[in-house]
């Protein structure tokens, strides 16, 4: 329980840092990015030889870094990342990172230290901007800060919505639970009616409101169990979780096992030509999706049901082309 209202803090402390600096990162942050980097890439490091990698950066001026300093960035970094740097008395005094698994997992830490460290690289090599090409997402900015605004003050929102499927937009009163991004789109979850959820995706919002009502959070509740069984952000309570296998042909078992499709992924079987990797999920829409997109690169071997979907899909994406 602690845990999970620990990460929905972080959460939200994370969002709206990378909103704030994402485009324009303080020198503090790249100070705060390069000593973190440079103590979870040793394992453990000393003062020294922090300071000693240190003053070969241009951040430092060829001037090495106080210890005082090193303090407050040490008590900055497990403010603002919730990362903290112990040190190992026993070993020559030597500092790591003390809870590293966060940097380890699909946590919120290892997303933003992974995004500010890139800005970082892209900020430092301004001459080469017309050669790095970033993805765009649509979604408003404006929404998203307002939400996790919400989300801190366990405020509702009203949103006006537009789905794709419908013509008309509609009202909706929600108790914004938590935020997802999932191929280049933000989503909110948002609970109304008392106990019903529903996915919106930002860009699809027409208008925001934060209102004057409260809600109270459910304690037991965890956005990443509420995902666990999902491919994408659509959650199919009506479709049961189940046992998928799905062979994996040439190079594109290489791309699975670089890319796992879902956290449940294992393979289980491998020869010279294929592979087979299983999975625990709901088979909602876009997973389906997904297994389409890689074409004849993939074969869904069970369950039996899913491979004839797939089947009549494929059958179906044919006739486009008759």
């Amino acid at each position: 329980m602690e845990k999970n209202r620990r990460k929905s803090y972080y959460f939200c402390t994370f969002a709206v840092l990378l909103i704030a600096i994402i485009m324009t990162t303080p020198a503090l942050f790249k100070e705060y990015i390069w000593l973190i980097n440079t103590i979870y890439k040793a394992k453990a490091i000393s003062l020294n030889d922090i300071n000693g990698r240190w003053v070969e950066t241009e951040m430092s001026g060829g001037v090495e870094m106080a210890r005082s300093t090193f303090n407050r960035h040490k008590d900055a970094i497990e403010d603002i990342f919730g990362i903290y740097i112990d040190c190992d008395r026993k070993n020559g005094y030597k500092y790591f990172i003390g809870n590293d698994y966060v940097l380890h997992e699909e946590s919120i830490q290892n997303w933003m230290l992974s995004t500010l460290s890139v800005n970082n690289v892209i900020s430092e090599s301004l001459s080469l901007q017309n050669r790095i090409l970033l993805e765009s997402i649509p979604s408003s900015d404006d929404y998203l800060e307002e939400t996790i605004e919400a989300m801190k003050k366990k405020r509702l929102i009203s949103i006006v919505y537009q789905k794709y499927s419908s013509a008309e937009s509609k009202q909706f009163s929600i108790a914004p639970y938590c935020i997802k991004l999932y191929h280049r789109r933000w989503y909110v979850l948002g609970r109304f009616d008392s106990e019903k959820f529903a996915v919106f995706s930002f860009d699809r919002i027409q208008e925001l409101t934060i209102l004057d009502d409260t809600f109270e959070i459910d304690e037991d509740f965890s956005a990443e169990q509420f995902f666990s069984d999902c491919f994408g952000v659509v959650h199919g309570e009506d479709i049961p979780v189940q046992r998928i296998v799905i062979r994996a042909y040439g190079t594109e078992r290489n791309y699975l096992r670089d890319l796992p499709m879902h956290h449940s992924q294992e393979e289980i079987r491998q020869d010279k030509d294929s592979s087979d990797f299983s999975y625990y999920l709901r088979p909602t829409l876009d997973f389906c999706g997904q297994i389409l997109s890689r074409g004849s690169r993939l074969k869904v071997l069970e369950p039996q049901s899913l491979s004839e979907q797939i089947h009549q899909m494929l059958l179906a994406a044919a006739k486009n082309y008759e």
